[in-house]
Parts: structure tokens; C-alpha cells; sequence
């Protein structure tokens, strides 16, 4: 088996000079822009200069061309030009800084020149409102004059050196985004890729093989571009396609130039909603990389407009839809992107996606997020989880997991699952960008994918049955035994029993509201008041007849409260005021039904979340009956309900699998230490104060 290099890296790229000097250029913008909109002027800047340089070695032959023929097709002067764009316009920066009073609609003209999907990426980054702006401000010139000194020329910045400035200009605009929708730094892809590579990947490596990759919430694109970068570098053979779709207007701009850059298909870079519409129904990908927005809602008032709605039409369509094992909480869409991505991937296809904590664990028994990961168990998709360390996004420093997808595990994986503790394999930064303290180096990479490779279980990797995370939750209780008696506090919680019937509480809210009612709470009042009457009554009769008996059984109990209000109350009446007087009591009967079989007091149920391999009297013998010898434990699954009653489910508890438990220092010792720090804030009091 041929094995694949994963330790590849870039040759160390430096652009923090020449980012630096772009970012200074904001400096202009000053009382204009407020610091945290300085990236909505040098952003776009940095782009239209970068097209511009590009451009410059053929833009003599566009210009003849379009002066000869302004119809000249577009795809006929993309070959003129070298790339998927062109200028038709024979201003650039430099020129419009000849004519300062007409620097603005000269401007406007100079961008209009440019061709279609140029003029889609300046329309998404609102270019022309800030032109306004800084002209409103005084400072489009020098804006202009100090970008049109800048050399970002092809030969001088390849799209690698390009895209590290881009990645470097948009960390520190992005610092301010909320968290989840951040740019994923390239040591966290190269990670991604590498581990996706390190196994059962070998067929990239085939003269002229075709590789799809697919990032379905691609930002400005690093993920597609690093992959490309590095699938490139494996086998130059290859026809490497990328396919992205960005729901965020300015991180596609920035994502379409580098794709126009890099002579990609731009009509697979699309700016579209994923949880609306998936872009290439009839492609399916080899490699999906994916760092989703995380806690982003999908519905309720938070969504964005018409998610909702597509995601239920989706869902509808069962298996043959995008979201197959159901729907997570309305308020985190992170398992609907991972469900996509696997309908997106090929029958050998392997993917990365980047999650947060949460879809790890959250959610009960039934919940969408329980059967999700139940789904991706019993289907065996999941490959590996690795824990990352904090620290390593630009503008939020969470705990965060690469989660390994397969369609086709190799033999070794199959029904496994592998966990990595990479928490604390990292380099600290010299100095922080943001919130990003920490990075991954070559040699951290390495000995991460190396982990994964090796398979075998160490302080920092163990292998566990896929079914070790599928659990069954059975309701245990106890034979209903209880005690009746009529005493003041019984009659208190009895009161909660009858709220259907009368609630002193809400009638007076009711009452006091008369004129503002619904009809439905009109309805409510005027049932409230026909019952009160006889509420007051039995109330009066009960606190009359206070008393120390108790009765073991209600047939026992209930002729003595019929004879005190048979008059007034119907059998079902009575029925709740029983239950209300009556407590647990293991002295009393156990109660049967007619056919003699135990009856199991609803008030004593616990859930016992057992695993699906251990054997619930097994379970029950250990943990329960050694307490509760009378339990008895029933799975009340109901798959055959209208709605059905789901009591299997499945939880990934990572962190507690990687749990050591730390010894706590003795009393004494934490009083030593506690009465040396009163003594030295003491004496520096005392030395403050003289």
C-alpha cells in the first residue's frame, strides 16, 4: 500500500511586513471609520490593487480588443487577460490620483470596467458606498495614491504568499465577529487535511485523478485553498476542483477573488445559504473540510429569514434528504452542516468538519442531537474526534474537536471509534493575534496525524466500540404504596391537584383582568367562578375533619371521603382529592389492579441510562436494587406511536474518557498557604499605609 507524505508543509512564509504596511495604510481612515470598520475599506483595496497587478502585463491587449470590438465575448477576453476577469477601463489607481477633484466618479468608472463576477465581488463588499464615505471624509485620495504604490503583482506574491496576507489582514478584521464566524487559521486546515489524507486516501495519488473538495460554509475560502494547495503538492497529475458556498457577503468577495486568482471554476464558488440550498445536487465530493458557524440558529426569530422553512421542507424528505437522522435544537445548525456534508460525500469519500463541545453531548434521549450521533454510530461514519486546545481561533478561545467522517473506514476502523487528547500538543505564539495565542507547528501536526495513524491506545489516543456510546434509558420505579390522612399540610398539597378545577391563584388574576380577557380566558373566569362555590365547600369540609388517622389504603380511605362530600363532588373530583391527601409510604399495601398485578408509583421514577451491550438486571443489581430492592426497571420505548416514544439514544462524554483525577492538598497544607497570603496583603497594607 503506497503511504501518503502528510508531512508536507509550506516553505515558512513571512508577510507580516507587507500586511503590516497595508494595514497602516488604515491609519488614513482615522475619524472617518471607527477602528472596527478600517477592514471594509482594506479589504476590498487590497483586492481591487491585487486585480489590477495581475492584470497589468495584458491590459494594453484587453483594452485594443475592446476598443476594436466592445462586444468581444467575455470568455474570448478571458484569454487575453490570463485569467477569469479583465478591465476594460483605461484608468488604475495611478492615473486616478492625476485627477484628485474627480477621484471619486473616476473611481466609480475604473470599477466598472471590470468584468462580471468582479463586479459581483465588489457589490458584495458595498465598494461604492465607502468611495462615498472616504471621499465625504477627505481621504479617498491618499487612500487611493498609498494603494496604488503597492506591488501585489503575481510574480512578486504568489496566491499562497496572497492568501497569507488575506488570511493576515482578515484575522484582524474578523476579531470583532461573533463567535462562530471567525477565519480559520491554516495551521488548523493543514491539520484538517492531513489528517484526512493519512488514510484511505492512497487513490489520490493516480495520474491526472480528479479530486473534488467541498467546503460548504468556506469563509473567504482558506480551507479549499490549502487543500489545493497541498493535494497539488502530492501529485501534480491531479485535476483538483474545488466547490464552496458562503452564506456571508464580504468573506465571498474575498473567497471569489482568490478562486479568480487561482484560475478556478468560479461557477462551483457560490454565495448561498447551506441550510437552505445545497448548490451541486448532482456532485458528490471526495473530501469535504468544513468549520461551520457554531451555536448559529436555524429557527425560531433568531434565524435567518426563510431557514427554517427550507430546513423542515428538507427534512421531509427523509433518507433521501440532506438531514436524514433529524433535526438538532433550533438554536445550534452545527449537526445539520455535518449531516450535509455526509450526503454530500462520495461512497469513498472522507471528511474534517470543525465542532465546538455541544454536539458532543447536549440534548436528552430523544432529542435530534441524541439521534444524530446514534445515526452516525450505527451507520459506522465516524471515524475519529480529536480535542484541539483553546486558544487557536482569532476571536474566541473554546474548546474545539476535528471530527474524521468516512464512507468507507479501512478494515482496521471499522465499528471503532478513535479519540485524541491534542489539547495540550501546541506552539505559543509570539505574540497573539486576537484571541489566537496558540498554532499548530509541523511537529505538532505530525505527531497528531501520527497518533491517528498508529491506531493504538496511549495516554493520548484510545479506540472504543462504536456501540459504547448507544445507550438505552429505562424508567425505574417503586410498587405504589402510599398513606391517605386529612391533616393541614396534606390539604395544602392537595390544592395543586385541583387547579383544573378551581385555581385560587389565577382566578384572581383572572378576575382582576376581567376587561382584557381572551375569549378563552373568559371562558376560564366563568368556569372558575361556577366552581369556586364548591371548592370553598370542600375546602371547609376537609379542615373540619382534620385528624392524626392514616389509612394504608385508599379503599380504605376513600369510603371516609365520600361520606364527606359525595353530595357535592363526582367521582373524578374525588379521585384527585384522594391523590392529593395520600404520600409515599412503604409501610402501606402495595396496590394491585384487578387482575392482581403491582401498580408502580409515576412519583418514584428515575431514568437509569444503561448501555446497550450490559443487561438491565445486571444494571439493576448493581446500582439499584442494593438501594431500592422493590425497583423494577421498564423500557417504555414505543416506536409504533403516532409520536413515538424514542428511549435509545447516543452521548460522546470525550472529556470525561481523558478525566485524571488530581489528588486535593490537605486541609493544613491549603492553611499554610491561605494564612501566608493574609500575612503578606498585611504587610503590604501596613507598608501602604505608613
Amino acid at each position: 500500500m503506497v503511504k501518503i507524505d502528510t508531512s508536507w508543509d509550506e516553505q515558512p512564509v513571512d508577510i507580516t511586513s507587507e500586511a503590516n504596511f497595508i494595514w497602516s495604510i488604515a491609519n488614513k481612515l482615522r475619524g472617518t471609520y471607527m477602528p472596527d470598520k478600517y477592514g471594509d475599506v482594506i479589504i476590498p483595496m487590497t483586492i481591487i490593487r491585487r486585480f489590477e497587478c495581475a492584470l497589468e502585463p495584458t491590459k494594453d491587449k484587453v483594452l485594443a480588443q475592446y476598443e476594436a470590438m466592445p462586444t468581444y465575448p467575455a470568455r474570448a477576453m478571458y484569454k487575453i487577460s490570463g485569467f477569469q476577469f479583465y478591465n476594460t477601463s483605461k484608468f488604475d489607481l495611478q492615473e486616478l490620483c492625476n485627477d484628485p477633484d474627480n477621484i471619486n466618479s473616476n473611481f466609480k468608472s475604473y470599477l466598472a470596467g471590470f468584468s462580471a463576477d468582479v463586479q459581483e465581488i465588489l457589490r458584495n463588499l458595498d465598494i461604492e458606498s465607502n468611495i462615498n464615505k472616504m471621499d465625504k471624509g477627505g481621504c479617498l485620495y491618499s487612500v487611493v495614491k498609498a494603494f496604488s504604490e503597492l506591488d501585489l503583482s503575481v510574480a512578486k506574491f504568489d496566491s499562497i504568499k496572497m492568501g497569507y496576507i488575506f488570511e493576515n489582514l482578515i484575522a484582524r478584521f474578523y476579531q470583532n465577529v461573533d463567535a462562530g464566524q471567525f477565519y480559520t487559521g491554516r495551521d488548523i486546515i493543514r491539520l484538517c487535511v492531513s489528517l484526512l489524507l493519512a488514510e484511505g486516501s492512497e487513490d489520490i495519488l493516480e495520474d491526472n485523478k480528479v479530486v473534488t473538495v467541498l467546503d460548504q460554509a468556506c469563509g473567504t475560502g482558506g480551507m479549499l485553498s490549502t487543500a489545493y494547495t497541498y493535494l497539488k503538492h502530492l501529485n501534480p497529475t491531479a485535476d483538483v476542483h474545488l466547490f464552496g458556498q458562503e452564506l456571508m457577503g464580504q468573506s465571498y468577495a474575498v473567497g471569489l477573488a482568490e478562486m479568480l486568482i487561482k484560475d478556478q471554476n468560479i461557477d462551483n464558488f457560490k454565495h448561498a445559504d447551506t441550510l437552505k440550498e445545497d448548490c451541486f445536487p448532482n456532485q458528490k465530493m471526495r473530501f469535504v473540510l468544513e468549520n461551520p458557524p457554531f451555536g448559529t440558529p436555524w429557527g425560531g426569530k433568531d434565524a435567518k429569514q426563510g431557514q427554517e422553512e427550507s430546513v423542515k421542507k428538507e427534512y421531509l424528505k427523509g433518507d433521501d434528504g440532506r438531514w436524514p437522522a433529524g433535526l438538532p435544537k433550533s438554536s445550534d445548525a452545527q449537526l445539520l452542516f455535518l449531516q450535509s456534508a455526509l450526503n454530500k460525500l462520495d461512497n469513498n469519500g472522507r471528511a474534517a468538519i470543525i465542532e465546538n463541545g455541544s454536539p458532543l453531548f447536549t440534548g436528552d434521549t430523544a432529542s435530534g442531537e441524541s439521534q444524530i450521533r446514534r445515526w452516525l454510530l450505527e451507520n459506522d461514519y465516524l471515524d475519529a474526534i480529536i480535542a484541539m486546545p483553546t486558544d487557536l481561533f482569532y476571536n474566541t478561545p473554546i474548546a474545539t474537536y476535528i471530527w474524521i467522517l468516512s464512507k468507507n473506514k479501512v478494515n482496521k476502523r471499522k465499528n471503532k471509534i478513535q479519540f485524541i487528547d491534542a489539547t495540550n500538543i501546541f506552539e505559543k505564539l509570539r505574540k497573539p493575534l486576537g484571541k489566537k495565542r496558540n498554532e499548530f507547528s509541523k511537529e505538532n501536526r505530525a505527531q497528531i496525524v501520527k497518533l491517528y495513524t498508529d491506531f493504538q491506545e496511549n495516554k493520548l489516543s484510545q479506540i472504543h466500540d462504536n456501540s459504547e456510546f448507544i445507550y438505552r434509558e429505562y424508567t425505574v420505579m417503586q410498587p405504589l404504596q402510599r398513606c391517605y390522612a386529612i391533616t393541614e399540610q396534606r390539604i395544602q398539597n392537595m390544592v395543586p391537584n385541583l387547579r383544573n378545577f378551581f385555581d385560587p391563584v389565577k382566578y384572581t388574576e383572572l378576575k382582576d383582568n376581567a376587561r382584557n380577557l381572551s375569549a378563552r380566558d373568559t371562558k376560564k373566569l366563568i368556569k372558575f367562578k361556577n366552581n369556586k362555590p364548591i371548592y370553598d365547600q370542600l375546602i371547609s369540609i376537609l379542615k373540619n375533619n382534620v385528624s392524626d388517622k392514616v389509612y394504608k389504603s385508599p379503599e380504605t380511605f376513600i369510603p371516609v371521603i365520600k361520606d364527606l362530600m359525595s353530595d357535592i363532588v363526582d367521582n373524578r373530583l374525588l379521585k384527585k382529592i384522594v391523590e392529593g391527601l395520600s404520600q409515599m409510604d412503604k409501610s402501606a399495601e402495595v396496590q394491585t389492579d384487578k387482575k392482581g398485578n403491582i401498580i408502580y408509583d409515576r412519583d418514584t421514577a428515575d431514568s437509569e441510562i444503561v448501555n446497550i451491550n450490559t443487561s438491565i438486571d445486571k444494571h439493576m443489581e448493581r446500582y439499584v436494587l442494593p438501594f431500592i430492592p422493590d425497583a423494577k426497571a421498564f423500557f417504555e420505548e414505543d416506536l409504533g406511536k403516532k409520536r413515538p416514544v424514542i428511549k435509545t439514544g447516543a452521548e460522546i462524554p470525550f472529556t470525561r474518557y481523558f478525566y485524571e483525577y488530581q489528588k486535593l492538598e490537605k486541609s493544613n497544607v491549603l492553611g499554610d498557604k491561605i494564612r501566608n497570603l493574609e500575612n503578606k496583603i498585611n504587610a503590604e497594607m501596613q507598608e501602604l499605609f505608613r
